[in-house]
């Protein structure tokens, strides 16, 4: 339960602190793969009032496979709404790690799945932000619904040597909402950023993205940008990558 509530506090407070996250996917040569989306708490840690730090007294090293979870809490998930219930589902195909050391000021979340074709993993960071559902079952707080969740999408596709990650607003009136809901954490999240880090089977031989880092190989790509940049015109972020033969 402690493992819960430290979660569901985690993301009520998330979107209020600076806050830096990565998107990490490796790549094999037949398409299949691993996702990661990571998130450094460390601000948060020394944000959570001290009714929740108290809970936060020994590390804590433990990982989630949802799919377990949502077997074992079912009777809970039934009692929610459809739409709730749909949320968690999403979940399905991911496990969290969480590393806490308070100690040591370290608050980390790994969400990550291994996928046969990375067109699974669409908005897998909604689906990451929607792991605040699980308060709820657990008994914990949960975080009131983001309406970004489903006002914008995320795709990815990796075919004949060539990635491409774009994003769209598919509800204009929510995506609004989601923004109206962001302008008093403005001054907080100005400083945040999000971490593309992309691993090719081969090295990559263009890309649209002339701000990107390469490794010595050229096999692994890094881009960085503003959290709040990305938040307020997500279909600026436009991905493409070719590799070579």
């Amino acid at each position: 339960m402690k493992l819960f509530r430290i979660l569901a506090t985690m993301f009520i407070t998330v979107l209020f602190v600076a806050c830096n996250f990565t998107e990490e996917i490796h790549f094999k040569a037949d398409g299949t793969g691993k996702m990661n989306i990571g998130f450094d708490g460390g601000e948060l840690l020394q944000m959570l009032p001290s009714s929740d730090s108290t809970q936060l007294e020994e590390v804590i090293d433990s990982t989630i496979v949802f799919k377990d979870m949502l077997l074992e809490k079912k009777d809970s998930i039934s009692q929610l709404s459809p739409g709730q219930q749909a949320e968690l589902k999403k979940l399905e195909p991911f496990s969290l790690h969480m590393m806490v050391d308070a100690e040591k000021g370290i608050m980390n979340f790994e969400m990550f799945t291994d996928f046969k074709d990375v067109s699974e993993v669409n908005d897998a960071f909604n689906t990451f932000q929607s792991a605040s559902s699980v308060g709820s079952v657990a008994g914990g707080k949960s975080m009131p619904k983001n309406p970004s969740n489903e006002a914008t999408e995320v795709s990815y596709s990796f075919k004949k040597n060539k990635f491409k990650r774009s994003a769209a607003i598919v509800n204009q009136e929510m995506f609004q909402q989601s923004l109206d809901s962001l302008t008093s954490a403005e001054m907080f999240l100005s400083s945040s950023t999000y971490t593309f880090k992309y691993h090719f089977p081969k090295r990559v031989k263009s890309t649209n993205i002339e701000e990107a880092t390469f490794s010595m190989d050229g096999k692994t790509m890094v881009y960085e940008v503003n959290f709040l940049d990305m938040i307020k015109d997500p279909e600026s972020i436009l991905i493409e990558v070719e590799l070579e033969k």
